[in-house]
């Protein structure tokens, strides 16, 4: 008599032999993820991203998450009465500013992550770039065009940073001993100030440093999508340029790749943006022929 199958059990069991080519080629390679955005406010994706963490971490891939806290940073501000002001986008951080930042950052969020990793059966380790000589820091030099004269001007943005030397000593000693880091994206400089650093920007350093197989920036949105709104699933910096000279990509999406493709260009094999709102979006990208968001390799 032959046995009846069960069609959800066999289709689980595909899954598995799907994955196992991709299995292969990533066991002992690291992966750095940039978490943020507003999966981080969300208790079930938080936990699935935990969990997606702890099972790279089991199959042999060595995972490191880098995390933002944006709004979590302004919401903080604004409870403790600290005026936040934008130029351009970007936050101004004064001393106060920069105080907060970094205990929202290294903090309430850093250990929050911690925990969910713990919770879903995995060891984490919190850090931030000030920990064992991880990132030193240099203020960010930014300009501004003055719209009546149309002269470039210098802006202060405060203590903003972006990430001028890795040591990824820490990393590997952490990710070797079985630990899953969980870097916050504060840095000190050479003049021993603390710098607020942008995650993906931190992300991105961190992941070329490594020679990561993957740099993961979960974001808000299905990833790069074309004139008419299809998901574009693999691009080149030669691609990225037209798109943004076509207009195609526009507003934060740009700053993003442009990441991707310093990162890419520095050592990380190729850069992933994905959308943080889709559950496991992660291993579905990983595992799977299909991906789930825009991969930028050289």
């Amino acid at each position: 008599m032959t046995q009846s199958h069960d069609p959800l059990m066999l289709a689980k069991a595909e899954t598995l032999v799907e994955a196992l080519p991709y299995l292969q080629r990533y066991a002992g390679r690291t992966f750095v993820v940039k978490y943020g955005g507003h999966a981080m406010g969300d208790p079930e994706l938080a936990r699935d991203f935990a969990e997606d963490v702890v099972l790279l971490k089991a199959v042999g891939i060595n995972p490191v998450v880098v995390h933002g806290g944006g709004p979590q940073i302004g919401a903080m501000l604004k409870k403790l009465g600290v005026e936040s002001k934008f130029i351009d986008g970007l936050r101004v951080t004064d001393k106060a500013t920069a105080e907060v930042a970094e205990m929202v950052l290294s903090g309430a969020i850093n250990k929050e992550l911690v925990g969910w990793i713990a919770g879903a059966g995995g060891k984490a380790l919190g850090i931030s770039g000030k920990d064992g000589g991880l990132v030193i820091a240099t203020k960010v030099q930014r300009t501004t065009k003055d719209p009546e004269s149309n002269i470039e001007q210098a802006i202060d943005l405060g203590f903003v940073g972006e990430p001028t030397s890795v040591d990824v000593t820490l990393i590997e000693t952490a990710s070797a001993a079985g630990m899953i880091p969980v870097i916050a994206p504060i840095a000190p400089g050479v003049d021993g100030e603390t710098y607020n650093i942008n995650a993906d920007t931190m992300a991105g350093a961190i992941a070329a440093a490594l020679g990561a197989a993957r740099l993961f920036l979960l974001t808000d949105v299905a990833g790069v999508l074309d004139k008419q709104g299809n998901l574009l699933t693999d691009l080149t910096p030669a691609d990225i340029s037209k798109l943004q000279e076509d207009g195609t990509i526009s507003g934060g999406m740009i700053p993003k790749l442009e990441t991707c493709i310093h990162a890419v260009e520095a050592g990380c094999e190729a850069a992933v943006v994905l959308d943080g709102r889709v559950p496991h979006a992660m291993l579905i990208e990983v595992f799977t022929a299909r991906g789930a968001g825009t991969l930028i390799r050289r």
